[in-house]
C-alpha cells in the first residue's frame, strides 16, 4: 500500500493535562478509499487512532473487515466513508441525466453556455446501430448540429448589432458574453444524443446505488456506463501523475453491485397499473408550466399518486392524476402500493417515489435544457416522467424574447431565424417517428433540448426558498429563471407568509445582456 502523507499535526494547548494524549488534527492523503473507510469505521470499534490504524493495515485486512461488517452485517454506512473521483467523458446528454440522478451526488457536467458542442459530436445508440434506421438517425443528428451551429453564429451577429459594447469592456469579453447568450438560445436544438462530460465525487454507497441503477436501465449506453464504473473500481489504476502503480479504487465495496431485480419488477407492474388506472383521463394538460397542487393528507394516497405519475407514459399532470387517485377505493390504493414493495429484497432500498410527506410538491413542465440545470437541486425529491415528444417544444417567439431581449429577438425573427428553429425541430420529430419503428429507445436520443419534460419537485420550505433565490438571479439562464419565478408565484398565491422572506428576482425586469 502507498505510504500515506499526513499534514502537520496541530499543536496541543499549553494547559493540556499531561495524563492524557495530546490533541491531534490532521489530514491524510494518498490512502485508497477502502483503507480510508476501514480506518474511519474503526473509530466506533476501537480506541486506536486513525494514523495507527492506517499504518497497520493492509488491503487484505480492509477487505476482510468490509466483507464482514458491510456485506454480512449490513452496516452500509461504512461505504459513506470512502469517496471516489470519476470522469465520464463522451457520454450522451441522455446518459448524463441518468448518471447524475442521485439524491446525494457531487459533480459537474459540461455547460452548454460557455463552449460549442459541435466538436464533441453525438452518440449513436446501440439500439439503432446496424438497423435500417441508422442512416435516418445520423442524418437527423447532423441536421440538428448544423442548425445549432448556424443559429449560434447568426444570433451572435444580431446581438452585436443590437447591444453596443461599453467603453470599459474589451472586445474579447464583449463577444464572449454575447456568444454565451447566443448559446443559451441555440442549445435548444441540441439532441439528447449530444456528447458531454461529467466529473463526480461520490461515496462508495452512492456509487454502489448508482451502478445498480445504471445497470438496470433499458438504454444500452447507460447499462454499459454502469459496467464501466464498476470495472473502474475493481481494476488497478494507471498512474499518469505517478510512477508508482496504483491500487484499485474500491474493489470490495462495489463488487456486489448489480441491477436490482426488485426495481425492474416494480417498474413493469407499475407501468401496467398506470396505463390501466389513468386510461379514463383525457389528454395531458399543458396549460400550466408550474403547478403547486395540494398534496393528499393521507400519505398512502400521496405515494400512490407519485407512483402513477412516475410511470405515466401519457404525461398527465399531477393534478389530473390526483383526481383519479381520489376516486380509487381503499383496496385499489393498497393494491398499487403493494405492487411497489412486493418484490423488495433484504438489501433493496425503497423506491424514490416512496419518499412522501413533503408539504410543497411542484409539478413542473420544462424544456429538457433547463431540466438539466434544475436537476442539480438534489436536496429535494425529483420524480421525472418517461421521456416523450408529446409535450412539444418551446416556441421561438418565447425563447428568442426571453433569451435575447425584445430588440434582438425582433430582428432575429424578422430574419427568419425563428422559422429555421421550428423547421429543425419539426424535422427531428418527424424523423424520430421513423426511427421509433426500429427502436423507441433509440428515438429518444433525437429529442432536442427544446422539447419539454414533466417532473415533480418535492421539497420543504427552505429548499424552495433556496431554489427560487438561486435560480431567479439575473445571470441565470432565462428558461429556468422563469420556472423558479413561477414556483415563487405559486408559493405566494398559496402561502404568502412563506413567500414574503424569499429574495426572488423578477425575470420580467429589463434584461441586461452583458451581465453574467
Amino acid at each position: 500500500m502507498p505510504t500515506p502523507a499526513v499534514s502537520a499535526l496541530s499543536t496541543p494547548p499549553d494547559d493540556a493535562p499531561a495524563a492524557y494524549p495530546p490533541r491531534r488534527v490532521y489530514s491524510v492523503v494518498g490512502v485508497p478509499p477502502e483503507i480510508q473507510a476501514y480506518a474511519l469505521a474503526k473509530y466506533s470499534r476501537s480506541s486506536q487512532g486513525m494514523l495507527e490504524t492506517i499504518q497497520e493495515l493492509s488491503a487484505q485486512k480492509a477487505e476482510q473487515f468490509l466483507t464482514t461488517f458491510y456485506f454480512q452485517y449490513g452496516h452500509r454506512s461504512i461505504a459513506d466513508l470512502a469517496h471516489l473521483v470519476f470522469g465520464l467523458e463522451q457520454i450522451s446528454i441522455l446518459a448524463a441525466i441518468a448518471v447524475v440522478d442521485e439524491p446525494v451526488w457531487d459533480g459537474q457536467e459540461r455547460s452548454t453556455r460557455y463552449q460549442p458542442f459541435r466538436k464533441t459530436g453525438w452518440h449513436l445508440p446501440a439500439e439503432v446501430a446496424g438497423s435500417v434506421a441508422e442512416g435516418v438517425f445520423a442524418q437527423t443528428a447532423e441536421g440538428l448540429f448544423g442548425a445549432y451551429e448556424g443559429l449560434s453564429a447568426a444570433l451572435l451577429e444580431h446581438l452585436v448589432e443590437a447591444v453596443p459594447r461599453p467603453a470599459d469592456m474589451s472586445e474579447a469579453t464583449y463577444r464572449r458574453t454575447l456568444r454565451a447568450r447566443a448559446f443559451d438560445v441555440a442549445r435548444s436544438l441540441l439532441p439528447l444524443a449530444t456528447h458531454t462530460s461529467v466529473g463526480q465525487i461520490v461515496s462508495a454507497r452512492v456509487l454502489e446505488r448508482q451502478i445498480s441503477r445504471l445497470l438496470g436501465s433499458p438504454y444500452g449506453e447507460i447499462r454499459a456506463i454502469g459496467g464501466e464504473l464498476k470495472a473502474a473500481c475493481q481494476t488497478p489504476a494507471s498512474a499518469p501523475l505517478s510512477a508508482e502503480p496504483q491500487p484499485a479504487a474500491a474493489p470490495t465495496l462495489v463488487k456486489y453491485a448489480e441491477a436490482s431485480a426488485y426495481e425492474a419488477s416494480a417498474e413493469r407492474e407499475l407501468e401496467a397499473a398506470a396505463a390501466m388506472l389513468l386510461a379514463p383521463l383525457r389528454e395531458a394538460d399543458h396549460s400550466v408550466s408550474v403547478d403547486l397542487p395540494e398534496p393528499f393528507a393521507d400519505p398512502l394516497r400521496e405515494i400512490v399518486a407519485t407512483l402513477l405519475y412516475r410511470y405515466d407514459a401519457a404525461g398527465h399532470s399531477l393534478r389530473q392524476i390526483q383526481t383519479v387517485v381520489a376516486s380509487l377505493s381503499q383496496a385499489q390504493i393498497e393494491e398499487v402500493f403493494e405492487l411497489s414493495i412486493r418484490d423488495r429484497g433484504r438489501h433493496d432500498d425503497l423506491l424514490r417515489e416512496h419518499r412522501g410527506g413533503y408539504a410543497l410538491v411542484f409539478d413542473v413542465l420544462v424544456d429538457l435544457g433547463s431540466f438539466r440545470d434544475l436537476h442539480r437541486h438534489r436536496r429535494c425529491v425529483q420524480v421525472q416522467q418517461p421521456l416523450t415528444w408529446h409535450h412539444a417544444f418551446e416556441r421561438p417567439e418565447t425563447v428568442f424574447e426571453q433569451g435575447l431581449g425584445t430588440q434582438a429577438a425582433l430582428t432575429a425573427l424578422e430574419a427568419g431565424l425563428g422559422d429555421a428553429y421550428v423547421e429543425a425541430l419539426l424535422k427531428a420529430e418527424q424523423a424520430a417517428s421513423g426511427v421509433r419503428a426500429a427502436s423507441a429507445l433509440g428515438a429518444d436520443y433525437l429529442l432536442p433540448l427544446a422539447y419539454r419534460t414533466r417532473c415533480l419537485f418535492k421539497m420543504d420550505w427552505a429548499e424552495a426558498a433556496y431554489i427560487i433565490e438561486q435560480r431567479t438571479q439575473p445571470q441565470g439562464h432565462f428558461s429556468y429563471r422563469r420556472v423558479a419565478w413561477a414556483m415563487y408565484e405559486a408559493l405566494r398565491a398559496r402561502h404568502p407568509k412563506l413567500a414574503a422572506p424569499i429574495r426572488a428576482t423578477d425575470p420580467n425586469d429589463k434584461l441586461d445582456l452583458l451581465r453574467r
